[in-house]
C-alpha cells in the first residue's frame, strides 16, 4: 500500500528546489501530466526568473516519497500533455500541437482540443500514437527551435496518417520566440472561430521529409533593443561557464583527464573549488573515447569524492536490438533527447575534444561543424562543455593558445582556454604542477593555481589504484610568463631556451635588454633566460660606468666558423661609441 504524503506538492517543491528559489525564481506553474486512464504520471513545474530563462523541474510521488525525476517512460514514449481530455473529445475534431502545456492550456480555454508533448526537444520522447489519423493543427513558436519542433512533430504524425496543417506565424505580428499565448494575448477578444480562421499551410505526407510546401528559408533577424543583456552564467567563477565551451589542453602526464575528473566531482556534490568558493550541485556527464570506464575514469571519479548518482557515462547507443559506439556526426539527436530526461545537467567532459570532429581536425570548417552541435547543446541545457586536448609537439615558447592541437578553431570557438604544465622540483620546492587560463571571452585572463596528483588505492577496492587531484595556492601572471616558467626545468623546453641563447650570442656578444626582448617574443620568460644563461655559463660584462650590461659566450663554447673578434675563443664585439647627447638605453634601442 503507498504511504500517505508526509508533505504536500508545495512544500516538496520547495525542499527539492531550494537552489532555484533562493537564487531567486519562483513557482509560475505546475503541469500534471496523466496517463490514459487519468493517473497522475509526473508533474512539471516552471519556474521564471525576471533576469533569467525560465526553467523546468519534474515532480512526482512514488509511493513513498517526492522526488525530482520524471517516472521510467513506456517504451512507446511519454504520454502527451492533457491526454485524458484528448481521448474523450470528439475523433472527427482537429487537435491542436504547441510547444508548451501553458499554450495547449490557453487553447483548451478556448474549448479547443490542444496537447503538446512538452518542451522543443520533446518531439521524439513522446507517444503520438492517441493522434493516429487525426486532422492535427500545429501551431510552432515564433524562433528558429519552435520551427524544428513543429517540423518534428509533423514528421512523426505523417508517419501516423494524420492530415497535417501549420500555422503560418510570420503575418501573425508576433515577437522573436512569440508562441500562441502571445498571440491570444495580442487579441484578447478572440474566439475559437478566430483561431481556426488563421492562414494554414498543408504538409504533404507523400514527400518523405515531410517538408511544408514552400518551404522557403528565411534569415532571423534581432533588434537590439528586443534583446535583454544578461550577466555570464559562472558555475566557477572566472573558470567555467553554463552554454560555454572550455578546453583543458597540455602536456602529456600533466594529468588533464584527472583535473577534469576533479572538476566534474565538485559540481556533483556541491563542493569546494580551488578558490574556495561554493559550486552548486548537478550532473554531470562524461564522453571518453581514449580511458576505459571501469578501471581508469570511475575510480578517478570516485577517488575525487564524486556523488557517483550524479555521474553519466557515454557508453554507445541502442537502436532496437541494435548497439553501437556513439557518433557525434550521427547521434547527437539522440544525445539531447536522452539528456532532456536529466533535469540538472550541470557539465558535459569530452575527452578528448578531438573525438567530435569526424572530418579533418586541421581544418577549421570541419572542426566547427563538428563542434557547434556540442555548443548548442550546451547552449540549451545551461551546462559547462569542457574538452580535454593536447599540445603539439615542437611548440615549446609559443603563445599558449596556438599550441592547442589541430585547427586554431579549436582555440578561437572556445570561450575559456586553460593550459597544463609539470614544475620541477626547484631547491625547498618540490615538483609540482600548475593550471593556468590562457584565453578567456567571457572574463579575466591569466593566473591560475597549483595542484598535485596523488595515486594510491581507492577505498573499498582492493587492487584498484586511481589518481586524484590535491589543490594548491593560486598563482599570478600571464599564462605565456607561468607556462615558460613551469617548462624552465623540462629537458625539451630548456635544451630549446640554451640553443635559443647560443644562437644569439654566435657570433658576439648582445645587449642584456636586447636578449630579453627577443627571449619575450619567442615565449621565453626573464627568469628562463637567467638559468638559461647559468646552464652554459654565459658572462655579463659592463660596458663602463653608463653603459649597460652584455652577455657573451664563455671562452670554452668556441668561435663561430668565421667570426671576427674573437677573444680566446669566445666573440665579442664592443658597443660602438655613442653620439654625442644621447643615453646608452636610446641607442641599444
Amino acid at each position: 500500500m503507498n504511504a500517505v504524503p508526509k508533505e504536500t506538492e508545495q512544500q516538496a517543491t520547495r525542499r527539492l528546489f531550494r537552489r532555484l528559489l533562493a537564487d531567486g525564481y519562483r513557482v509560475t506553474a505546475g503541469y500534471l501530466y496523466r496517463t490514459a486512464e487519468g493517473d497522475p504520471w509526473c508533474r512539471r513545474i516552471r519556474f521564471d526568473h525576471p533576469n533569467k530563462p525560465k526553467e523546468y523541474r519534474p515532480l512526482r510521488w512514488d509511493g513513498v516519497q517526492y522526488l525530482a525525476t520524471e517516472p521510467q517512460a513506456p517504451a512507446e514514449g511519454k504520454s502527451l500533455y492533457r491526454l485524458p481530455e484528448l481521448l474523450a473529445a470528439n475523433p472527427n475534431a482537429p487537435v491542436w500541437i504547441v510547444e508548451g502545456e501553458k499554450c495547449a492550456d490557453a487553447l483548451a480555454a478556448l474549448d479547443l482540443i490542444a496537447t503538446t508533448s512538452g518542451s522543443m526537444s520533446s518531439a521524439n520522447r513522446a507517444d503520438f500514437r492517441p493522434l493516429r489519423g487525426r486532422h492535427c493543427l500545429l501551431w510552432p513558436d515564433h524562433d528558429g527551435p519552435g520551427s524544428k519542433y513543429a517540423e518534428e512533430v509533423a514528421a512523426i504524425l505523417c508517419a501516423l496518417d494524420c492530415t497535417v496543417e501549420m500555422i503560418d506565424v510570420e503575418p501573425l505580428g508576433l515577437p522573436d520566440k512569440g508562441d500562441a499565448v502571445d498571440w491570444l494575448t495580442m487579441h484578447p477578444h478572440s474566439t475559437a472561430a478566430n483561431v481556426l480562421e488563421l492562414s494554414t499551410t498543408k504538409i504533404d505526407r507523400n514527400r518523405n521529409a515531410c517538408t511544408v510546401a514552400h518551404n522557403i528559408p528565411r534569415v532571423i533577424l534581432t533588434r537590439g533593443s528586443d534583446v535583454e543583456p544578461e550577466a555570464v552564467d559562472w558555475l566557477w567563477g572566472g573558470w567555467l561557464a553554463a552554454g560555454k565551451l572550455h578546453l583543458i589542453g597540455g602536456a602529456p602526464g600533466t594529468g588533464k583527464t584527472t583535473l577534469a575528473a576533479s572538476l566534474a566531482a565538485v559540481i556533483t556534490c556541491g563542493g569546494h573549488w580551488p578558490d574556495g568558493t561554493r559550486a552548486e550541485s548537478g550532473s554531470v556527464v562524461f564522453w571518453s573515447g581514449e580511458d576505459d570506464n571501469r578501471d581508469t575514469l570511475n575510480p578517478r571519479l570516485r577517488a575525487a569524492g564524486a556523488d557517483m548518482d550524479r555521474v553519466f557515462t557515454v557508453d554507445g547507443v541502442r537502436e532496437g536490438c541494435e548497439r553501437y559506439p556513439f557518433d557525434p556526426a550521427r547521434d547527437m539527436d539522440a544525445l539531447r533527447m536522452t539528456l532532456a530526461t536529466l533535469t540538472d545537467v550541470r557539465l558535459i567532459v569530452i575527452d578528448p575534444i578531438v573525438s567530435a570532429v569526424t572530418g579533418d581536425s586541421h581544418k577549421n570548417a570541419e572542426v566547427r561543424r563538428g563542434l557547434q552541435p556540442l555548443v548548442d547543446l550546451a547552449g540549451q541545457l545551461r551546462c559547462a562543455l569542457l574538452g580535454v586536448t593536447h599540445f603539439s609537439k615542437g611548440t615549446s615558447g609559443r603563445d599558449p593558445v596556438e599550441r592547442i592541437t589541430g585547427s586554431l578553431a579549436f582555440a578561437a570557438l572556445a570561450r575559456l582556454v586553460m593550459v597544463t604544465a609539470k614544475q620541477e622540483a626547484e631547491g625547498e620546492r618540490p615538483e609540482r604542477r600548475v593550471i593556468l587560463r590562457a584565453k578567456s571571452n567571457i572574463g579575466p585572463d591569466g593566473g591560475g593555481f597549483v595542484y598535485d596528483l596523488r595515486q594510491g588505492e581507492l577505498m573499498g577496492y582492493q587492487g584498484v589504484s586511481a589518481s586524484s587531484v590535491l589543490w594548491g595556492e593560486s598563482i599570478h601572471g600571464t599564462a605565456r610568463e607561468l607556462l615558460a616558467e613551469a617548462e624552465q626545468h623540462d629537458d625539451n623546453h630548456g635544451s630549446d631556451a640554451v640553443s635559443f641563447l647560443r644562437n644569439l650570442l654566435a657570433y658576439g656578444a648582445c645587449a642584456a635588454k636586447d636578449i630579453y626582448r627577443e627571449a619575450e617574443s619567442a615565449g621565453y620568460s626573464r627568469d628562463t633566460m637567467k638559468r638559461a644563461k647559468s646552464r652554459i655559463g654565459v658572462e655579463a660584462v659592463k660596458q663602463g660606468m653608463q653603459g649597460g650590461w652584455v652577455w657573451r659566450l664563455p671562452n670554452s663554447e668556441g668561435c663561430k666558423e668565421g667570426a671576427e673578434g674573437c677573444e680566446g675563443g669566445t666573440p665579442f664585439y664592443p658597443l660602438p661609441s655613442l653620439p654625442s647627447g644621447m643615453e646608452r638605453e636610446e641607442y641599444i634601442l
